[in-house]
């Protein structure tokens, strides 16, 4: 019987409930992605509160909570919603991003500890499984075993998006080389490529002491590079629609009361409700 980490149960679980009811998710990515309109940024703190409240109206043997920036303000985490498996009492915390087709950043490594450990083994090119693999399995590379990203990733000219989920034990299995390219572009400081027995590009870590950008440093792999790395959850590309009514909406509650806003969540909750029933959940 194969087995599965709280982690993996969840995205099992989310992916046959995507199967089975897709419009719900289109509903829900459309008027993520519709947030673009108001802001570049916007989608991304919007798609946590609505990934969380989607997994809380619609994954019955789940809840969910937005963990908030409050919280994480120091960066102490990474984590963006807390998921709760109703039937094992599994806590996982997970990191949702919304990035557009191409570089993914998976951890900041904010304890600066793989590229250490990369730069004081790995002088210009490491090969061999049998080398690599104890150093993806060491605890400096505790990020890269439990990868609990949930990426939304969208390309925004053809309103298409994708939920993947990277697999870091297909690529423990099957990273052959690291190497370390130093130059190029604008890099200062040297990043180490990881590559498979085909010479296939899988992931990379970039500099990340106290004195590089959180944004930029940590783990990274390539959705666009290493799509053979990748599950798709929503079982491939699906079509989204901009949601208008929604920012018109958005922007009367922004200047109408709470007595109003009340109204409308009650509406919204019914419409919801409709769409439980009409789905058969």
């Amino acid at each position: 019987m194969e087995l599965y980490t709280p982690y993996q149960e969840f995205t099992k679980r989310l992916k046959l409930l995507i199967s089975d009811h897709p419009n719900l998710i289109t509903t829900t990515l459309s008027n993520v992605f519709t947030m673009r309109l108001i802001g570049n940024k916007t989608h991304g703190d919007l798609a946590e509160i609505g990934m969380s409240e989607f997994i809380n109206q619609y994954m019955y043997d789940f809840s969910s909570a937005h963990v908030g920036k409050d919280l994480f303000r120091a960066k102490t985490q990474e984590e963006d919603i807390r998921v709760i498996n109703r039937i094992t009492e599994d806590e996982i915390l997970i990191s949702l991003k919304a990035y557009g087709l191409g570089p993914l950043q998976l951890s900041t490594d904010k304890e600066f500890r793989m590229f250490p450990l990369l730069s004081s083994l790995v002088d210009d090119v490491m090969t061999g499984n049998d080398q690599i693999r104890p150093i993806l399995e060491s605890p400096e590379f505790t990020a890269f075993q439990n990868v609990n990203v949930l990426p939304l990733i969208y390309h925004e000219k053809k309103q298409q998006c994708n939920i993947l989920v990277f697999d870091p034990e297909l690529a423990m299995e099957r990273v052959e080389t690291i190497e370390k390219i130093t130059g190029g572009g604008n890099r200062i400081h040297p990043v180490f490529k990881f590559f498979d027995n085909r010479g296939n590009y899988v992931c990379e870590v970039r500099y990340g002491d106290a004195e590089a950008n959180a944004l930029q440093r940590g783990l990274w792999t390539n959705t666009r590079r290493a799509s053979g790395y990748f599950e798709s959850i929503t079982g491939g590309w699906i079509d989204y629609s901009h949601n208008l009514i929604l920012v018109k909406l958005f922007s009367h509650a922004l200047v109408a009361s709470e007595r109003g806003h009340v109204e409308a969540l009650e509406r919204v909750k019914k419409d919801i409700e409709a769409l439980i029933q009409g789905e058969g959940l």
